[in-house]
């Protein structure tokens, strides 16, 4: 008895793709659209060189727009894989990948290559999570739901200066309808490289509309002129929902918010990872999906990230002796949190009296994010996606 209570236990905490495993909605039809069959239509499969491995990969020019899936009617994208030959950082900034719904004129989706997958900084990295893998770092795999109504357009965009070579396959399912309630997929991008003091980086900008906030996958550079003072002080904040000088949802530290402590080293779960942390080239890559922990939004959403470090007091009175831009916030002295800006006069770290402690303090890093999240509408109004050149440099 106490047996068959666990598995009825294991099977309610399944996601709900796998409580799917033995059903067969009404009129689905599977498809995958590849190089070797780029309708998706039954029986036009391999059908080039005599059914022997005829049209696996196709190389993309300079400058030259490939569209990978032209799909009318009714369908939900369940994966998408493929693997380019040259895996560089600036190679993975450098391709476009772009999605459209519904007939829009405006994509959904347009993020570089490499960070739509997972891993920011274009970086190859093998890990596994609940919405992307690559297996050996030498692939990209999604299993984002990708719903629509009436059509989809996936396009890849070459914006490098040489050939690529590219195979992939998009799985779909052909349905009969969508639910009332279904929400559109979406992906945004940006870097800001050059920020201002006391400035939140934005992860994403406000969007209009009802959704759901699904999360995120980040890289930071962090600037040389800080030393090896820690940069990921800043907290996470979610404004919903008419949300302006507060947000409803505040984190307390960035390593916090995908669920480490403490600073950040590499590691790989789930809902919660960070794929690149090097001390020595100071670059950083992380991610965090809310997947067990949802957050939905009824009329907008905004997200950003503070720009906050930290160090101990001798070592940021160095740091400003040598003309870094900071400006202390916090201390957290032996006994007690001092709160910088409640003090009248606010102390400078200069001062003979000032706290003694860590010291955290606004700075200004290279921050790049991609945000993913539902939207009940196939167009969202972003910026478009920032051009090659600004997106590929400094990577290393």
């Amino acid at each position: 008895m106490r047996s068959i209570c666990i598995f009825i236990l294991m099977l309610c905490s399944l996601p709900s793709w796998c409580q799917e495993l033995y059903q067969f909605p009404a009129d689905a039809k599977s498809k995958v659209v590849s190089f070797e069959n780029r309708s998706g239509k039954p029986g036009l499969g391999g059908r080039e060189n005599k059914g022997a491995k005829g049209h696996p990969a196709e190389i993309i020019k300079p400058g030259e727009r490939k569209e990978l899936l032209n799909f009318k009617g009714t369908a939900t994208i369940r994966r998408i894989w493929c693997t380019v030959n040259d895996r560089s950082p600036q190679m993975l900034r450098s391709l476009r990948l772009q999605a459209f719904w519904d007939g829009a004129s405006q994509p959904a989706i347009d993020v570089p290559l490499g960070d739509f997958f997972g891993v920011g900084l274009g970086q190859k990295v093998k890990f596994e999570s609940a919405l992307f893998s690559d297996p050996e770092g030498r692939s990209f795999n999604s299993v984002i739901p990708m719903p629509f109504r009436k059509s989809a357009r996936v396009v890849m965009v070459n914006e490098s200066n040489s050939d690529v070579t590219l195979f992939y396959d998009i799985d779909l399912v052909e349905l009969r309808q969508q639910p009332s309630d279904m929400l559109y997929f979406h992906a945004y991008w940006s870097r800001q490289m050059h920020g201002t003091l006391k400035k939140d980086f934005e992860i994403l900008p406000q969007i209009k509309g009802r959704g759901r906030w699904l999360g995120v996958n980040m890289g930071v550079i962090a600037d040389t002129a800080y030393g090896n003072t820690w940069w990921g002080e800043g907290e996470v904040k979610i404004y919903l929902d008419g949300d302006s000088i507060y947000p409803t949802i505040n984190g307390t530290g960035t390593e916090d918010y995908i669920g480490t402590g403490w600073g950040m080293g590499t590691f790989s779960q789930m809902n919660q990872g960070c794929l690149v942390a090097d001390e020595e080239k100071k670059q950083y890559a992380f991610y965090r999906y809310h997947i067990p922990d949802p957050v939905y939004f009824s009329s907008d959403i905004r997200v950003t990230i503070q720009q906050i470090g930290g160090g101990d007091i001798s070592e940021v009175r160095t740091l400003v002796q040598k003309g870094a831009a900071l400006i202390p916030v916090t201390v957290s002295a032996e006994n007690s949190f001092v709160k910088l800006f409640e003090l009248n006069p606010v102390p400078k770290i200069t001062d003979p009296d000032f706290p003694k402690g860590w010291v955290n303090f606004y700075r200004v890093d290279d921050y790049s994010a991609t945000a993913y999240f539902y939207l009940n509408k196939p167009v969202n109004g972003l910026p478009p996606l920032q051009e090659a050149g600004e997106r590929m440099m400094g990577l290393r």
